[in-house]
Order: C-alpha cells, then structure tokens, then sequence
C-alpha cells in the first residue's frame, strides 16, 4: 500500500533503501528489490546491461489506496532478455526472452492484470519532465 498513488500524493516521495541498507534487513516494497538486484548485477557483471522494468497496470483500488506500478530488474545475455527480482515470485529468472514485450505478454496473463505501460529505465528514479518552451529557450544562441 505504501507504493500507491494515494499515499505517495499524501506523503510525498516514499524513501527507497540503499542496497546495502536492504540486504541487512530485507524489506521494502518492489522497487527496493529491484534496486538491490540492478546495483548489484551492474556490479558484478556490468556487460549484462542491468536495467529496470517498470510495469504499469490497469488501477486498482484496495481499501481507497490505488495501486497500479509494479518493478522487476533485467539484464541481457546473448542477445536475450531476462526478468528477475519480482516480489511476486522471489528467486524466479524469466527467460530468455525477444524483448521486454514478449515477457510483458506473459507477464499480464500469469498476475491476471491488464498491464496499460512500461517503461525499461536505467533508473527507478522519477525525472521531472521539462516544458518544450524551455527546451526551445535553451537551444537558442
């Protein structure tokens, strides 16, 4: 519930663990275990090309919190795809897959949830967009 969009409005931006924070007390939310699995594979095997897979699904509401995002962390090897590091399958390696797009397929039908976006992010930090006037102001000489 910390994760829905009704608590983060309330609350602000919801702390997320160092990695090291998270492996001595193992508990968080998705995107704590995603984290910790992306630093730590970018660690050890940076040519893997750890990233995060942001799932955005259909909302649902659980006693008035919407819920929608979910993370997992892939990597890539041998021109494939892998999915790990869901917290609703702990220890589970999806793949190999095509793309992000194959997984997302069989991804939606195995949580029973439509799945409206996702994003592959070498962050799962929130960047703010900026406006297209100001982009056009700062091309100019």
């Amino acid at each position: 519930m910390l994760l829905s969009e009704t608590q983060r409005s309330r609350s602000g931006q919801l702390p997320i663990y160092q990695p090291q924070e998270f492996f001595a007390a193992p508990s968080g939310v998705c995107v704590d275990l995603s984290r910790f699995a992306v630093e730590t594979l970018r660690h050890i095997d940076p040519n893997a090309r750890a990233s995060y897979l942001m799932i955005e699904f259909a909302p649902v509401t659980i006693g008035g919190n919407t819920l929608r995002m979910h993370w997992l962390a892939s990597f890539m090897r041998d021109g494939t795809y892998y999915f790990f590091a869901d917290s609703k399958r702990p220890g589970h390696i999806a793949g190999p897959y095509a793309s992000a797009t194959e997984f997302i397929g069989e991804y939606a039908k195995y949580r029973g949830r439509q799945i409206v976006a996702f994003r592959e992010l070498d962050s799962y930090q929130r960047k703010q967009r900026r406006l297209a006037s100001e982009q056009r102001h700062e091309e100019r000489p």
